[in-house]
């Protein structure tokens, strides 16, 4: 029997793994680092940027939110404050529709 593959949760992601999650530069990352008070990624000594899972999952709103729901970046910020609750919970239904997607369309390529 086949082991279940796990996936492995890193505690840190460097801002070269971000970028390559979002498919998007690193000053976007930046200005929106900047823009919005709910990214808080860790400095090293050197200066770069140590983003947490968290992080990585408050990226996923605000990219969910500008980029497939069209809010502006004022708006983004005003709907975060007043609904990031109930936006982590709606983000977390998105991430498991994703995986089950993911999931079937490799069952779909196996046949």
């Amino acid at each position: 029997m086949p082991q279940k593959e796990h996936e492995i949760n890193k505690m840190y992601y460097t801002m070269g793994e971000v970028t390559a999650m979002f498919d998007v530069n690193a000053s976007l990352i930046r200005y929106y680092e900047k823009e919005f008070d709910v990214l808080q990624p860790k400095k090293n000594k050197k200066g770069n940027r140590l983003f947490t899972p968290e992080d990585v999952e408050n990226l996923k709103i605000i990219f969910n939110l500008i980029r497939d729901k069209g809010y502006t970046l004022p708006g983004a910020k005003e709907y975060l404050k007043s609904n990031m609750a109930s936006t982590k919970d709606s983000q977390k239904v998105i991430n498991s529709l994703e995986n089950l997607k993911k999931f079937l369309l490799e069952v779909r390529d196996q046949l």
